[in-house]
């Protein structure tokens, strides 16, 4: 699962890795949660950087569906069953997109601790996604994304079962123009990437909170655990 990331790097540094046609300037963004507006590369046809809702939306979501739990907008597609899911295949193998992410976090599960879990080099990678749009009769739209994932490698099983789907640079332009009667041949993408890729790092509680957003947020904090609280062995 990924519920929660950053990005840090600004445009400059992301269009080194991969190009796209807009001019987009944001600031860095340390906790970005699920609802809220997250930016992504999508090819629509030439690559542009958009803002979509992270939390997916079917287009064939009713309106007064929005609102109820059963429908709830999807922020994590499994990689084993994306070209299956209703809510997901058409959007695999038409709109597929790369978020581009400086770091995620997970939580170790026994003692509460946050980790930022990151590239060894720092550098921006890309988590593979999908993107939707829902229109209403009134005309209003909803754009949307959801993070892609697969099985947890080595460094990450410790926190959790699944991890994001990364896609290296070298194999964005086929992730995002893939035709769709080859969607399938992406298959071999939807796997962990290499466990000494990342790092996990101890990180201060504050993101627990949606609203801590800077960067103190990574400056290295663990959780005391009583020794009542410990295993013996």
């Amino acid at each position: 699962m990924c519920g929660r990331f950053a990005l840090t790097s600004p445009a400059a540094a992301i269009r080194q890795l991969v190009d796209f046609s807009n001019q987009p300037n944001f600031p860095p963004r340390y906790n970005i949660a699920p609802s809220q507006a997250v930016h992504i590369l999508r090819a629509t046809p030439s690559v542009e950087m958009a803002m979509v809702q992270w939390g997916l939306v079917p287009p064939w979501v009713k309106p007064e569906q929005l609102r109820e739990t059963a429908n709830r907008p999807q922020i994590n597609a499994r990689g084993e069953t994306v070209m299956q899911k209703p809510s997901f295949e058409n959007a695999f193998k038409r709109r597929r997109c790369l978020i581009p992410a400086d770091g995620f976090y997970e939580w170790d599960r026994k003692t509460g601790q946050p980790y930022l879990i990151r590239r060894r080099d720092r550098q921006v990678f890309f988590i593979g996604g999908l993107w939707e749009i829902w229109s209403g009769a009134d005309g209003s739209e909803i754009e949307s994304c959801a993070i892609i994932t697969v099985p947890a490698n080595e460094t990450l099983a410790h926190f959790h079962h699944r991890m994001p789907t990364i896609v290296p640079p070298t194999q964005a332009d086929e992730w995002l123009h893939c035709p769709e009667t080859r969607a399938a041949s992406l298959s071999p993408m939807l796997t962990p990437a290499p466990s000494a890729l990342f790092e996990a790092l101890p990180i201060s509680k504050r993101v627990n909170k949606v609203a801590e957003d800077d960067e103190d947020l990574w400056r290295e904090e663990r959780v005391t655990v009583p020794a009542s609280q410990l295993d013996l062995f």
